[in-house]
């Protein structure tokens, strides 16, 4: 069922918020921020998030509007005001460039090996567009599909949108992915990733989709869609002019005997509020596809426990499975965004006891660490020892997967590379000797501390 007016997208960026009515009513010092950091940091928004998402009442404090408007607290003092002079000044533009280069390279823009370790090789070249961490699971970046239809300012592949073409992961054609899916007969999913795939048309992304049911892929079980369209701009399932043809093509997938999965990025509550967001979410159930909600826990953006227990609680009654709350990654501003790891675990803890059997299919808090995934499952005293207990909920070395390992308590570590191991262990058992802890993936590791395993990585296990 569609409205009777389809609402249009319309998108506004750096270039263009000025001509957003909304824009008048924020303070000069806000429109300065954006101005200024949106020259390092992706902004890009619609005029369904400023109209609907947004209390502007609450500015700035309101979570969308820190959710999508750059701040100035993003960048450190000094990097603020070196980048204010430029921008407002009108200074060279090469001398701006170099500036931005500058200030983006310290921002580890790619976290956990996503250059290093996890671009596999087809007969010895590298597939452009492909990442492969997970011997089950193969990642897939169309090039059509990288942009989002707004940014989130925590997001950790910011760097898909800026323009850094040596540290941007998009595929031209799909031809390489099925070719690569072949050749690994034990790989049961694929995840169409960004960017957002859901900024595709319908006969693009069913070009994609197609070929993954054909006869000699039929170790393909799952096809996953990661998208954050549900929340931002529902009306891709809704009242696109496209909208019925994705959902028939999910019907396709279900059909063929596959489970279509998307993965609904959601971040706060006020999301799914809406009546349009929770009319994507039956439609898409409707079809036979599964909707899973996975988020990140943001500093400024929904650190309140009663705001994840009401999004799984509409979720769970809307038919969506509620799936991770992931720790926000070593990137981009994320000392703007972290939290230590002992609050993370103690707001998942209290919006876990707030919800229903139902809801618990959620895991958390959960890194997206080099390693893995690693999950913090509490805060216990051993032998007179308090700890963080952890286990692997994926990882590169599948024997590593639900293996509970403990890491001293640190009241102000905020990512795995910060904790240390447990009654007086030199390492955890991932770790040997033959490579530096940088290789976790951040940025700031210390040389010549703990070792890591020398990880083998997805092309070569496959050659």
């Amino acid at each position: 069922m569609t409205t009777n007016a389809p609402a249009k997208f319309k998108p506004y960026t750096r270039q263009t918020i000025s001509n957003a009515r909304q824009w008048d009513w924020l303070a000069p010092d806000l429109q300065e921020a954006v101005q200024v950091v949106s020259h390092v940091l992706p902004f890009r928004t619609n005029e369904y998030v400023l109209d609907q998402l947004i209390d502007w009442n609450n500015i700035p404090d309101d979570p969308i509007y820190r959710l999508v408007f750059p701040h100035r607290d993003m960048l450190a003092p000094n990097d603020y005001a070196r980048l204010r002079e430029l921008v407002l000044g009108n200074a060279n533009p090469a001398a701006l460039a170099a500036l931005v280069r500058k200030l983006r390279l310290q921002m580890n823009p790619h976290p956990a090996g996503q250059m290093t370790h996890n671009v596999p090789h087809l007969e010895g070249v590298p597939l452009r567009g492909l990442q492969h961490k997970y011997q089950e699971t193969v990642l897939f970046f169309p090039s059509a599909g990288q942009t989002c239809h707004a940014y989130c300012t925590f997001c950790f592949r910011w760097p898909q949108f800026v323009g850094m073409d040596d540290l941007k992961f998009d595929a031209r054609e799909s031809t390489g992915l099925a070719a690569y899916l072949k050749t690994q007969p034990h790989m049961t999913d694929v995840l169409i990733t960004g960017g957002d795939p859901l900024v595709m048309n319908t006969r693009s992304l069913e070009a994609i989709i197609e070929p993954l049911l054909a006869p000699e892929l039929a170790h393909i079980q799952n096809i996953r869609i990661g998208t954050k369209s549900v929340a931002y701009w529902p009306q891709r399932f809704v009242s696109d002019r496209d909208a019925d043809d994705l959902l028939r093509l999910f019907e396709r997938v279900v059909a063929a005997g596959e489970n279509m999965a998307i993965m609904g990025h959601y971040n706060h509550a006020v999301e799914l509020r809406q009546e349009i967001a929770q009319q994507a979410v039956k439609r898409i159930v409707g079809t036979g596809a599964t909707l899973r909600m996975q988020g990140p826990l943001i500093r400024h953006i929904n650190e309140d426990p009663k705001s994840w227990a009401e999004l799984w609680q509409t979720g769970v009654r809307l038919g969506a499975i509620p799936y991770y709350m992931f720790v926000e990654r070593d990137t981009g501003p994320h000392d703007y965004f972290q939290l230590p790891l002992v609050r993370a675990h103690e707001i998942f803890q209290a919006a876990y006891q707030m919800v229903s059997g139902l809801a618990r299919t959620v895991r958390g808090p959960s890194m997206s660490a080099f390693p893995g995934k690693v999950v913090i499952d509490g805060v216990v005293t051993i032998g007179g020892e308090k700890v963080f207990a952890l286990q692997f909920l994926q990882a590169r070395n599948p024997d590593w997967v639900r293996r509970p390992f403990y890491a001293r308590f640190d009241a102000q570590a905020t990512w795995l590379d910060e904790l240390k191991p447990a009654f007086g262990q030199d390492k955890f058992f991932f770790e040997e000797a033959g490579g530096s802890r940088s290789e976790h993936g951040h940025g700031h590791a210390l040389a010549g501390e703990r070792k890591v395993i020398q990880l083998v990585t997805a092309g070569s296990r496959a050659a």
